[in-house]
């Protein structure tokens, strides 16, 4: 058996729920389409420095709790 790789949990996704706002909110705050913050949410694709102050904005928290890296694992030096 292959072992499941453990994703790194979205910071994102657990400020929204923190304080109990919605993937809507964002889209309409942000004006993204809705499977854009999605993507951002799910670990599919990852927003870019400008989105995530803006997200940081919205969430009114620091940039830095939406990019914790305690959790990401080691980072793989590039060759």
């Amino acid at each position: 058996l292959r072992s499941m790789e453990k994703l790194p949990l979205n910071h994102i996704k657990v400020m929204l729920a923190e304080r109990m706002l919605t993937n809507k909110k964002l889209v309409k705050i942000l004006g993204k389409a809705p499977a854009t913050i999605s993507k951002w949410i799910t670990n599919t694709s990852k927003p870019t420095l400008e989105n995530l102050i803006k997200i940081a904005r919205c969430l009114k928290c620091d940039m830095n709790d939406l990019v914790r890296l305690n959790d990401a694992g080691p980072v793989k030096p590039n060759k």
